[in-house]
């Protein structure tokens, strides 16, 4: 079953240094976009992370320091990325919890701004957990009855999550056929503001802290009460997209 598109989509996957968002960087990016008209089209590109690769890593994905020697800097492409994911959803494996927050710290530190609120995200794994609670490989071999080559390769997870999510689409019919509903089926119930976690919406859509000792507090009462509280997160090390969020709640308080 081909997507129901009203604007493109786009699925990508990151290879990275590690899997800690605010200090992690991009070692590889693969785009997928998938047109309203159905046409496609695709890019990747090896990323130098600026940072050393540490052995581990380079153990499960295969790229090396020396393989990004010469590889253009995240902030060297980062337009380039952008423009292509401009006026267009997302999709991915595991997305919403990785890939998305740490994409946007690094078009943060890049100095490109970066605003979920612009997309819809349809985080393919969300769905199988949802579904069927089983990973990556074994969803591709469970919706489309292939084996899945060159696993931790940027471009096969991609060209695989976008396969997956047609097929879940064929399988389920309980599954709509349109991004708005598949990005909020597979949210998971996330109430995050910041895509970390650190802020969350409580029943009213009030933005709340859930962590520390403020946790389960209006962020509004807890800067109002306590400004200097601002200052530490931003002198902390949190995710650069939290800090952004942050701010944009305490801009939201003098505007009003």
């Amino acid at each position: 079953m081909e997507l129901n598109l009203k604007k493109p989509i786009v699925f990508f996957d990151l290879e990275t240094t590690g899997v800690q968002v605010a200090k992690d960087r991009i070692v590889e990016i693969s785009i997928f976009k998938v047109h309203p008209n159905g046409n496609k089209e695709s890019k990747t590109w090896l990323v130098n992370p600026t940072v050393p690769i540490p052995p581990e890593t380079s153990a499960i994905h295969g790229i090396t320091d020396e393989k990004v020697a010469d590889k253009p800097t995240f902030k060297e492409l980062a337009h380039e990325i952008k423009k292509m994911m401009e006026g267009c959803d997302l999709g991915g494996y595991n997305s919403n919890r990785f890939d998305i927050p740490l994409l946007a710290e690094e078009f943060l530190r890049a100095d490109v701004d970066f605003d979920m609120k612009k997309h819809k995200a349809v985080d393919v794994q969300n769905i199988f957990h949802k579904m069927e609670q089983r990973t990556l490989s074994a969803a591709y071999r469970f919706y489309c009855n292939k084996d899945l080559e060159n696993a931790h390769s940027a471009e096969a997870d991609t060209l695989a999550t976008y396969e997956i999510l047609t097929a879940q689409l064929d399988k389920y019919e309980d599954l709509v056929n349109d991004i708005d509903f598949l990005a909020d089926f597979s949210t998971r119930g996330n109430t995050s503001a910041d895509m970390a976690g650190f802020i969350i919406f409580n029943d009213k859509g009030e933005e709340c802290f859930s962590f520390g000792k403020y946790k389960g507090r209006t962020v509004v009462d807890v800067l109002s009460e306590n400004p200097g509280y601002f200052s530490w997160i931003q002198q902390a090390d949190f995710p650069l997209y939290t800090k952004k969020v942050l701010t944009e709640i305490k801009l939201r308080g003098f505007n009003s």
